[in-house]
């Protein structure tokens, strides 16, 4: 998904609320970070009414789920009693969609959908963990894999609302970038703090409550680093790592390399000074740890295709020098 992508979303009856959240909360996010519409999006029920959720709570839509040749992604979202929204003409217009559709999404209970209208067969797959065993013996045709979520070419599924969020990072990933979704899962997660005192000035950027301890460590140092980024043997040392030990654990649990998680930690950091302040570009180089305005205005540009004044501008913000 790529900028101002545009997807239609299919909400089944008794679909629970955070899973649509999961969906679109994201793409609303990485929008406001952005400044831009990077992500629009369409809501269909398979009769136009508002679809009533497990939490009781309605969700409008804008019409009746009727396409003909839209190209646009199609995320069919499905929670409990999804037998019932399976009907022979719903089957019927997702196989005809999916002909022209660069990909279709089935969230959570949706892949029972995809899979009912043949639309899985030969790709790889994965659903909720508690039904993981009667969706493989109902499709065998199906790869069924025990992932959070599975991107097979044009076909995309999920085991639940925060399987879902990570997919939709992974997406805005590719399409944007580790510091766009990088900054997008820092509005997401939240970690209980211990003590009042132990909390820091910048908000953890990614949940690091799973991780190995010392890859924690590593991600904390970077983190309280950004003023003046440790070379990378330095910050395996204090991590208790080798350095390829280190490189391969943020590519194997991150998905990138140390230098592209560090860097990514520092632009956010000066975009928000960016936006949020008036301070001279100069000074916002020198605090997230460029050594000059232009080697800064440089790593800027390459991530997010603006110089920051340019941002300032577009957003009507002081210039700053």
């Amino acid at each position: 998904m790529g900028e101002n992508q545009h997807i239609d979303i299919l909400v089944l009856p008794e679909t629970n609320l955070i899973l649509l959240a999961s969906v679109i909360e994201p793409l609303r996010a990485a929008n406001r970070i952005a400044g831009k519409n990077l992500y629009r999006w369409t809501l269909y029920s398979p009769d136009g009414h508002p679809v009533e959720t497990t939490s009781g709570v309605p969700v409008p839509v804008t019409g009746a789920f009727r396409p003909s040749r839209e190209t646009d992604p199609l995320f069919v979202l499905a929670s409990y009693n999804w037998k019932r929204a399976a009907t022979r003409e719903l089957k019927f217009l997702l196989s005809q969609t999916a002909r022209h559709r660069t990909s279709i999404a089935g969230i959570e209970s949706g892949a029972f959908i995809l899979a009912e209208a043949s639309l899985l067969d030969g790709f790889s797959a994965t659903t909720h963990w508690e039904d993981f065993d009667d969706f493989s013996h109902a499709y065998p045709h199906v790869g069924l894999m025990r992932k959070r979520f599975v991107i097979d070419a044009k076909r995309i599924t999920t085991g639940g609302p925060l399987p879902t969020l990570d997919l939709m990072l992974e997406l805005i990933r590719r399409a944007h970038g580790h510091s766009l979704a990088l900054e997008v899962s820092r509005l997401f997660i939240y970690q209980q703090e211990r003590d009042l005192d132990e909390r820091s000035e910048h908000p953890a950027a990614i949940n690091t409550a799973s991780m190995d301890p010392r890859l924690q460590a590593a991600v904390k140092l970077m983190e309280d680093t950004v003023e003046t980024p440790l070379p990378l043997a330095r910050l395996a040392r204090r991590s208790g790592i080798s350095i390829r030990h280190l490189q391969d654990m943020f590519r194997q649990t991150m998905g990138v390399a140390p230098h592209t998680h560090y860097l990514a930690l520092r632009l956010n950091a000066a975009r928000r000074k960016v936006i949020e302040t008036k301070a001279g570009f100069a000074d916002i180089a020198a605090e997230t740890g460029f050594n000059s305005a232009s080697a800064f205005s440089r790593s800027y540009r390459a991530s997010y295709s603006e110089s920051p004044s340019e941002t300032r501008r577009r957003l009507k913000l002081p210039i700053g020098g």
